[in-house]
Protein backbone atom coordinates (compact mmCIF):
# COMPACT_ATOMS: atom_id res chain seq x y z
CA UNK A 1 0.00 0.00 0.00
CA UNK A 2 2.82 2.32 -0.79
CA UNK A 3 1.95 3.53 -3.36
CA UNK A 4 -1.27 5.47 -2.46
CA UNK A 5 -2.47 6.11 -6.05
CA UNK A 6 -2.97 2.61 -6.56
CA UNK A 7 -5.72 2.04 -3.46
CA UNK A 8 -9.11 1.27 -5.07
CA UNK A 9 -11.81 3.30 -3.95
CA UNK A 10 -13.71 0.37 -2.79
CA UNK A 11 -12.73 -2.96 -0.87
CA UNK A 12 -15.12 -5.34 0.48
CA UNK A 13 -15.86 -6.95 3.66
CA UNK A 14 -13.60 -9.96 3.27
CA UNK A 15 -10.80 -7.66 2.93
CA UNK A 16 -12.00 -5.67 6.19
CA UNK A 17 -12.42 -8.27 8.37
CA UNK A 18 -8.80 -10.19 7.01
CA UNK A 19 -7.26 -6.56 7.98
CA UNK A 20 -8.92 -6.42 11.55
CA UNK A 21 -7.46 -10.24 11.44
CA UNK A 22 -3.74 -9.19 10.93
CA UNK A 23 -4.47 -6.06 13.65
CA UNK A 24 -3.70 -4.00 10.50
CA UNK A 25 -3.83 -0.33 11.24
CA UNK A 26 -7.12 1.59 9.69
CA UNK A 27 -10.00 3.69 10.82
CA UNK A 28 -13.16 1.80 10.25
CA UNK A 29 -15.53 4.91 10.00
CA UNK A 30 -19.07 4.70 10.01
CA UNK A 31 -21.08 7.08 8.53
CA UNK A 32 -24.72 6.51 9.40
CA UNK A 33 -26.30 8.44 11.71
CA UNK A 34 -26.45 8.10 15.48
CA UNK A 35 -30.05 6.00 15.83
CA UNK A 36 -28.73 3.55 12.90
CA UNK A 37 -25.14 3.21 15.02
CA UNK A 38 -27.21 2.39 18.16
CA UNK A 39 -29.43 -0.59 16.84
CA UNK A 40 -26.12 -2.28 15.08
CA UNK A 41 -22.78 -1.45 14.67
CA UNK A 42 -19.50 -3.18 13.53
CA UNK A 43 -16.67 -3.71 16.61
CA UNK A 44 -14.40 -1.09 16.47
CA UNK A 45 -16.04 1.58 14.39
CA UNK A 46 -15.50 5.27 14.96
CA UNK A 47 -18.95 6.83 13.74
CA UNK A 48 -18.98 10.60 12.66
CA UNK A 49 -22.46 10.65 10.43
CA UNK A 50 -22.32 11.97 6.86
CA UNK A 51 -24.16 14.81 8.29
CA UNK A 52 -21.43 15.62 10.06
CA UNK A 53 -18.58 15.52 8.50
CA UNK A 54 -17.99 18.46 7.02
CA UNK A 55 -17.99 20.23 10.48
CA UNK A 56 -15.64 17.11 11.80
CA UNK A 57 -13.20 16.51 9.22
CA UNK A 58 -10.78 18.14 12.28
CA UNK A 59 -11.11 14.86 14.03
CA UNK A 60 -9.93 12.78 11.28
CA UNK A 61 -6.46 15.16 10.82
CA UNK A 62 -4.53 12.80 12.75
CA UNK A 63 -5.40 10.24 10.22
CA UNK A 64 -4.98 12.00 6.99
CA UNK A 65 -2.30 9.70 5.54
CA UNK A 66 -3.04 6.86 6.91
CA UNK A 67 -5.85 3.94 5.93
CA UNK A 68 -9.81 5.21 6.54
CA UNK A 69 -12.50 2.31 5.38
CA UNK A 70 -15.97 4.04 5.12
CA UNK A 71 -19.09 2.21 5.56
CA UNK A 72 -23.02 3.11 5.72
CA UNK A 73 -25.93 1.02 5.58
CA UNK A 74 -25.47 -0.48 1.92
CA UNK A 75 -22.54 1.50 0.70
CA UNK A 76 -24.34 5.01 -1.14
CA UNK A 77 -23.91 7.45 1.61
CA UNK A 78 -20.38 5.61 2.32
CA UNK A 79 -19.13 6.00 -1.02
CA UNK A 80 -19.92 9.94 -1.05
CA UNK A 81 -18.20 10.39 2.04
CA UNK A 82 -15.08 8.61 0.68
CA UNK A 83 -14.74 10.51 -2.48
CA UNK A 84 -15.37 13.83 -0.54
CA UNK A 85 -12.08 12.97 2.03
CA UNK A 86 -10.41 12.18 -0.90
CA UNK A 87 -11.04 15.32 -2.39
CA UNK A 88 -10.02 17.19 0.91
CA UNK A 89 -6.58 15.34 0.49
CA UNK A 90 -6.97 11.83 2.22
CA UNK A 91 -5.35 9.77 -0.38
CA UNK A 92 -6.06 6.65 1.11
CA UNK A 93 -10.04 6.19 2.27
CA UNK A 94 -11.91 3.57 0.84
CA UNK A 95 -15.71 2.22 0.60
CA UNK A 96 -17.09 -1.04 2.53
CA UNK A 97 -18.80 -2.00 -0.48
CA UNK A 98 -22.13 -3.21 0.77
CA UNK A 99 -22.11 -1.46 3.85
CA UNK A 100 -22.96 -2.85 7.29
CA UNK A 101 -25.76 -5.00 5.66
CA UNK A 102 -23.48 -6.96 3.27
CA UNK A 103 -21.24 -7.75 6.75
CA UNK A 104 -24.30 -8.99 8.57
CA UNK A 105 -24.64 -11.66 5.67
CA UNK A 106 -21.28 -12.49 4.87
CA UNK A 107 -19.12 -11.89 8.31
CA UNK A 108 -22.05 -12.04 11.34
CA UNK A 109 -25.13 -13.41 10.54
CA UNK A 110 -26.20 -12.71 14.21
CA UNK A 111 -26.45 -8.79 13.58
CA UNK A 112 -29.92 -7.85 13.21
CA UNK A 113 -30.52 -5.80 9.48
CA UNK A 114 -33.06 -3.34 8.89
Amino acid sequence: MSDETSLPIETTCLDVQGLQKQSAEFLLLDCREQNEFDLVRIEGATLIPMSEIQQRIGELEPQRQGHIIVYCHHGGRSMRVTQWLREQGFPKVQNMAGGIHAWAQDIDPSMPTY
